[in-house]
């Protein structure tokens, strides 16, 4: 009985300390989609649709053609007042998912990065705004949908669109609309034209290229694991990294326990029935493919009742406010985060850029640092649309096929379109929680990578 209170202690003060790191100061402007908004941007969609019958399909201004999501006139706040704007959209998790804690500094991060692209004159004649079509959606795939709809008359293309499942929402309608994205989220279908249309500039690895890197490091570096389980939320972001795992333990010829599905506290209540499965398993290495406070509770229930192995955790599972919680102890122990790029200390041209944008001072967690350098694929691709001289939609999504993207050393340069397996990002950054941190953890290794995950043959989608 103890040790359930315990858990469930852990999960409540996880989720009062994300919530609070969620909704702190630097919380950027959003609009949720509610009816009295929805009808609001009905009727700004439909005066949008009207000026369109009126005039031509295009305007011209100088040498650049454009059409929807782009203006002669200046960004609201601009940079430049003598520019025209360019309006991106923002869905994302902004104050009570799951992800809320990691959608805000990873908003604020991007909206540092225009600023900076702003203040150093904007884009062919134009700044850049993301506020005015920012809204929370919640990683909710139906609010998701509808703020889609609301914002889609008014953007060139949507700078951030956060989550596997509410990215698949809109697809369709994204595909019709002629919108790129750059997303949140790391689903190895994003890899692949037959399943994101051309429209997403995925970035780094995948869910399930990251299981296998992670399954890598614990073989080499901690022990050889004879039993592996994976953990995470239903979908395609869950699914994937159990693909990975999966796919790791039959290469290594270890055995693979099973995929364990579990919900946000919000919709479950509490991690109990995962820790159960986890401990009645007993895996050597469990990845996590959940959020910050399930992390929390899973790590430290599991502790709690004797679990020894070792935990691993995805991009998103982390936020050094758990280390306010009764699973500090745990997690320091037992845990191990897998990341995309190097973390806000790193050593690149673009790690210098955020960090002076923020006079050196580290931000919440690190999903800022992720947010910066997720934004270097949309401004590549508009540096390329305005030098064809054509910012319509259909221009940008042009320019993706063959895109190569430099991100001032914070990652490898990458190429869209092509061979995914000869394209796919397959190193990884690992660190482990530190009270002693800024952000909560110090990197144990920058870019590793294992045998498996460079061998793994990447010629479709783990999983969906």
């Amino acid at each position: 009985m103890q040790r359930t209170r315990w858990r469930r202690a852990a999960a409540t003060l996880s989720v009062v300390a994300l919530l609070a790191v969620a909704c702190g100061d630097n919380e950027p402007a959003t609009t949720s989609p509610t009816e009295e908004d929805a009808d609001a941007d009905a009727t700004d969609a439909d005066a949008d649709a009207d000026a369109t019958d009126d005039d031509a399909d295009d305007v011209a201004v100088g040498d650049i053609q454009f059409d929807q999501g782009v203006t002669e006139e200046a960004c609201p706040n601009a940079v430049n007042p003598d520019n025209g704007c360019i309006y991106l959209g923002v869905l994302s998790d902004l104050t009570e998912g799951p992800f809320a804690a990691l959608g805000v500094p990873l908003t604020e991060a991007q909206r540092d990065f225009w600023n900076r692209v702003n203040t150093d004159g904007g884009i062919a004649g134009f700044d850049v705004d993301i506020d005015e079509y920012t809204r929370d959606t919640k990683f909710d795939p139906q609010e998701h949908s509808s703020a889609y709809r609301q914002i889609e008359p008014n953007i060139l293309a949507l700078h951030q669109s956060l989550g596997t499942e509410p990215t698949e929402a809109i697809l369709r309608d994204m595909d019709d609309d002629n919108v790129i994205a750059s997303p949140a989220t790391w689903w190895s279908g994003w890899g692949f034209e037959e399943k994101d249309r051309g429209l997403i500039l995925e970035i780094g690895y995948s869910y399930c290229i990251e299981s296998m890197i992670a399954m890598d490091y614990v073989s080499e570096n901690i022990a050889e694991p004879g039993s592996v389980m994976a953990v995470g939320y239903p979908g395609d972001f869950g699914g994937d990294s159990a693909a990975g795992v999966e796919a790791w333990a039959e290469a290594a010829g270890v055995e693979f326990l099973g995929f364990v599905e579990t919900a946000p506290n919000a919709i479950v209540g509490s991690q109990d029935a995962a820790i159960s499965q986890i401990l009645s398993g007993g895996p050597d290495v469990v990845m996590l493919a959940v959020g910050p406070a399930e992390t929390a509770e899973i790590v430290g229930g599991s502790a709690a009742q004797g679990f020894e192995g070792q935990f691993m955790g995805s991009v998103p599972t982390w936020n050094p406010a758990l280390l306010q919680t009764p699973a500090a102890p745990a997690l320091e122990a037992i845990y191990l985060h897998v990341g995309f790029a190097e973390n806000f200390d790193g050593e690149s041209e673009a790690h210098d850029k955020l960090r002076e944008a923020r006079n050196g001072e580290p931000p919440v967690n690190d999903a800022y640092t992720y947010g910066w350098i997720q934004s270097y694929p949309i401004l590549r691709a508009l540096e390329a649309a305005a030098a064809n001289g054509d910012l319509t939609r259909e221009g940008l999504r042009s320019v993706v096929d063959g895109l190569v993207v430099d991100y001032e050393g914070a990652l490898p340069d990458q190429v869209y379109g092509g061979d995914p397996n000869e394209n796919v990002q397959r190193e990884a950054t690992i660190s482990r929680p530190d009270g002693e941190s800024d952000l909560g953890y110090s990197t144990v290794e920058a870019g590793y990578t294992g045998p498996i995950a460079s061998e793994y043959a990447y010629d479709g989608p783990c999983s969906g």
